[in-house]
């Protein structure tokens, strides 16, 4: 976080890439061009805690809407509601971080190094928390989606209330030690390639089963359709929601991996330099990604909709 720059995440000081952020401070949304030629977007501080207190509000609603509604108590919800948990470190983690450095670039808060490294450790775990957990309860949502499809008679003995409890205690302690250890040992290259392979590893993963989900579900509900002209399983709803969330998890998140795969490849290289100095507009995009879904699951589901517009009404009455 020193210099106004939001670096704070993975600590972007593996190698030699703290060199390349020192000077990107975010008092300006206009782009410069450095010796060579590179346009670096400068992002001001306000718009990060602007998008931060957003998300971190619609993600609050969502987990409130599904503890509220009785019909959300389903596992599924209950995997939904742990993805908007993990968005909400990500939302929490920005506006802590982004308060601190106004404060700081104001002369309103005197803020010790030793503090500011111990800030950083624990903005860098609960973001590195985010993207473990999100992209784990991304892959539990989708073998849930695969029962659901193709064990459907079975589907309630095998996906339990305790087993959906137990995979979501296993995914968040997994996520926590991991990051914690990903943080201590941030210096070494290992700790980037397993970020990097997980990430893949859990696309490639996402990828066949929902081929596969989609492929037989869609002969199958061509059949009943053509027999029973009925409207196609809310299951296969389920299905396509979660693959619209992890196409916009790709999309965010991706910049950021390939900022990570760079570092390994090219630490030094001009090009990637150029690439490096645009941080920020990554950052960007990873809050964006917690903006957004809380839009999709309203989106894609008509009694969480209807949920979240009944307790924005009743905040809204009683804020009058």
């Amino acid at each position: 976080m020193t210099n106004g720059s939001h670096n704070s995440i993975l600590h972007t000081d593996f190698s030699s890439l703290s060199d390349y952020m020192e000077d990107n401070e975010t008092n300006s949304s206009l782009g410069e061009r450095n010796s060579l030629g590179c346009v670096q977007i400068r992002i001001p501080q306000e718009l990060f805690l602007a998008l931060g207190l957003t998300s971190l509000v619609e993600n609050i609603l969502v987990v409130l809407a599904i503890i509220k509604n009785r019909n959300l108590h389903s596992p599924m919800y209950y995997f939904i509601c742990c993805l908007a948990v993990s968005d909400m470190l990500v939302s929490v983690s920005n506006v802590v971080e982004t308060m601190f450095m106004l404060l700081n670039d104001h002369g309103l808060l005197e803020v010790h190094p030793g503090m500011l490294r111990h800030l950083d450790n624990i903005i860098d775990v609960m973001i590195c928390s985010s993207v473990v957990s999100s992209l784990s309860f991304l892959c539990t949502i989708a073998a849930d989606r695969y029962i659901t499809i193709f064990y459907a008679l079975r589907y309630h003995s095998i996906m339990t209330t305790q087993r959906a409890t137990a995979i979501i205690v296993v995914v968040w302690l997994a996520s926590i030690t991991s990051s914690i250890l990903f943080i201590v040992y941030h210096t070494d290259n290992a700790v980037i390639v397993c970020l990097v392979t997980f990430f893949c590893t859990t696309l490639v993963f996402n990828a066949v089963l929902y081929l596969h989900m989609f492929l037989l579900a869609h002969v199958h509900s061509r059949r009943i359709m053509a027999f029973n002209k009925r409207r196609p399983s809310t299951s296969m709803k389920g299905a396509v929601t979660l693959t619209i969330l992890l196409g916009v998890f790709i999309i965010c998140w991706g910049p950021f991996f390939l900022h990570l795969i760079l570092i390994l490849t090219c630490p030094t290289n001009p090009f990637c330099n150029c690439f490096f100095r645009n941080f920020n507009l990554f950052l960007i995009l990873i809050i964006c990604n917690s903006l957004i879904d809380p839009l999709i699951y309203a989106y894609r589901s008509q009694e969480l909709r209807k949920t979240l517009q009944e307790l924005i009404l009743c905040s809204w009455c009683f804020g009058v």
